[in-house]
Parts: C-alpha cells; structure tokens; sequence
C-alpha cells in the first residue's frame, strides 16, 4: 500500500493530510508558515513537523509520495531547492494556487476565481491548468482585499487633499486611523493581510458612494481576468472562492452569463488529490 501526502503552506500556516491509495484518510497534522521565499528554513521545517505529526504510527517520512501547494511555489528555483530537500520517496512542490484550484474544481472543468488577501484566476480544461494573476500587491492582485483596502486608503488621503468628494466612509476611515499622517505611517509598513482587514470594513458601508465606486472598479477587473480565461468556444463556468469569493459571485454572477460552481474541496484537498494521482496537473 502506498501512502501520500498533501501540503498546503502559507504565511499565515501550514496543514498536511495524509491518505492511502484505497482512498483513506490516515491523519492530519498542522504546524507554522510556510512561505518558501521569504523563510524557506522556517518552512521546510514547519513542512516536516505538519507531515510527522499527519503520519503518526503509519510509516516513515521516506514513505510518502507528497505533493505541496505552497506560497512561493511557482518560482522554480525556489520549489526545486525545497523538493531536493525533502525527504519524501517523491515531492512536488507546487504554487499553492494550483493545489487551490484543483481542490476546487475536483476534476471538472472550470475556471476558479481566488479571491482573498490576494487574487488569483485559474482554467482548468481536460486535466491542464492556466494560471493567470497572482502577482503580488505590490504590482497586482486587483480585486483582492489587500487592493481594495490599499485603493480605500488613497482615496481617503485624495478626499484629505481635496481631490474628490469626502464621503462619510472616507472621513471615519482618516479619523479611525488617527488622520492622514497616520494613515500614511500605517500604509509605508502594513502587509496585504494588514491592508485586507480595512477593506472588510469598507464591504460593510456599501451604501457609501466612494465604497460604491471602488467596487465597480474591482469588478471591472474581475470580470476582465475572467473573460481572458474564457475559450472563444464553449464558455466555461466559473468558481468563486477565497474570503470575498461569494461577494463576487453575487455581484457578478448574472453578468457572466455561464453557470457558478460551488468549491468540491480545499487547496489541501487539492494537493492530495495530485499527490494520488502521480503529481500531474
């Protein structure tokens, strides 16, 4: 009986399953980050604990045909020195977005939209995956959390200059914050995670005309990834996931004009699933 495992590792965990080949789920483990860019010491040991702990009494670490979805995984030269790092009987390491995709699509066609923290859009026809997106907030990720909290902020700080209209939403935003300079101070250091917290605030006022604007905008990017992804021929449906997936997908789904698919499973689920089926995409 073979034995796999799947990862699935970022910057805020990492989780690790374990199944046979009979289908079985053997254990479960969880452990630290697991970003392999910026700490890829931290994350291969947080990808050995998650493993040891998923593995248990059921074999050895040298057993284990993995498959890991994790950030940082689609810079090639990153994921090789990992995968020859492991000590796995095989290891593939894998951009988490994919293992995400495949754990939601489980099998179908589709095209998936990730929208969380970050954004990312991924098609699925007949077994071969395209990503698209994914890139960072610093030169991308429209539509996402931290992008639409970032795109809040400055919108406050023109309203502050005098750019455009100060709306009730903008106002509480810079005073919230302790003011413009402290809003400026918040934003030279905060992460995508820090900028996605304010933009939950920003979905709870969507009466505000500034709140109002900005997701018009998000959508148009939305819809812009989706449309890129769409075959000339048959046009795919599509599946929301991620935090602000279901916003999107109520925003947008009579404009897309296909049906919606609910997520089958997790970027966990994703990655065994690979791992079982020989690591291929």
């Amino acid at each position: 009986m073979r034995i796999f495992l799947g990862i699935d590792g970022g910057g805020s965990g990492c989780r690790a399953v374990i199944g046979d080949d009979a289908g079985h789920v053997i254990g479960r483990g969880e452990a630290g980050p697991a970003n392999i860019v910026s700490d890829p010491e931290g994350a291969r040991a947080n990808i050995l604990t998650a493993a040891r702990m998923a593995l248990g009494d059921a074999g050895k670490p040298e057993d284990l045909h993995a498959v890991l979805g994790l950030a940082g995984g689609n810079l090639a030269a990153a994921a090789q020195t990992l995968a020859a790092q492991l000590p796995f009987a095989s290891a593939r390491v894998l951009w988490d977005a994919q293992t995400a995709a495949e754990g939601a699509l489980a099998g179908r066609d589709g095209i998936v939209a990730a929208l969380g923290t970050g954004s990312v859009f991924a098609r699925r026809v007949k077994g071969d995956l395209r990503m698209t997106g994914g890139w960072g907030l610093a030169v991308g990720d429209e539509g996402s959390g931290a992008w639409l909290g970032r795109a809040m902020m400055s919108r406050a700080l023109w309203a502050h200059d005098g750019l455009i209209e100060m709306t009730p939403f903008l106002r509480d935003l810079l005073d919230d914050m302790g003011g413009a300079e402290a809003m400026a101070g918040f934003a030279a250091s905060a992460r995508p995670v820090d900028f996605a917290q304010h933009a939950r605030r920003m979905l709870e006022r969507p009466e505000d005309s500034a709140v109002q604007a900005l997701l018009v905008e998000a959508e148009a990017w939305v819809l812009r990834r989706l449309e890129h992804l769409q075959p000339e021929a048959a046009r795919l449906p599509v599946c929301f996931t991620g935090g602000l997936g279901p916003i999107f997908a109520a925003r947008l789904g009579d404009r897309l004009g296909v049906d919606l698919l609910e997520p089958r499973g997790t970027g966990l689920d994703g990655a065994l699933m690979l791992a079982r089926a020989g690591g291929v995409t």
